[in-house]
């Protein structure tokens, strides 16, 4: 009997031992976190190109004598973004030269290089699509970005109406 008190006594110890190695152990982290917002306005909210001729570029620059157009970012640091659109009778395009097919290109103004007729491979290298290409990909909080536009009428219209075209500048916090 003795032996059976024993050997109970020795199987609650490797119980209460196998026990305490088996007890959870916790710890804990810190984690913080900050809301990045993207936020844009623009200091135009509508412009006119004017009459521009058959397969004629016309550019931002000739109306506000080489300022641009500006986007202000009041929100996180963001890339800036822009894109423009078909209007009800030109499709936008990366040639002109067939039906009502125009072109929209950009340049940016604070990086450089937009006011003189030498600085058309800048708007070149920028064909705008109905997609979103990059104006600057790093904008600081309250910092402007300033920029040109280009429109390249249809070589060959059938559409002779006055058109409408958007242009969009999106912010995406980085």
């Amino acid at each position: 009997m003795k032996q059976f008190f024993s050997l109970i006594s020795l199987v609650a110890l490797v119980g209460m031992a196998v026990a305490g190695l088996a007890s959870a152990a916790t710890d804990t982290v810190t984690a913080t976190v900050t809301v990045a917002y993207a936020s844009v306005t623009l200091d135009q909210a509508s412009f006119a190109y004017g009459s521009v001729a058959v397969n004629t570029a016309s550019s931002t620059v000739n109306l506000w004598g080489g300022v641009g157009i500006t986007g202000h970012n009041g929100g996180a640091e963001s890339s800036f973004e822009l894109s423009s659109s078909d209007s009800t009778g030109w499709t936008l395009s990366n040639a002109n030269n067939t039906g009502n097919n125009y072109m929209h290109k950009f340049c940016n103004e604070t990086a450089g290089g937009c006011t003189v007729p030498a600085d058309q491979a800048n708007y070149d290298a920028n064909p705008m699509s109905t997609g979103y290409l990059t104006l600057d990909s790093s904008v600081a909080y309250d910092e402007d970005v300033a920029f040109q536009l280009q429109v390249l009428t249809p070589a060959t219209p059938t559409s002779f109406v006055e058109q409408s075209i958007t242009v969009t500048l999106q912010a995406s916090a980085n």
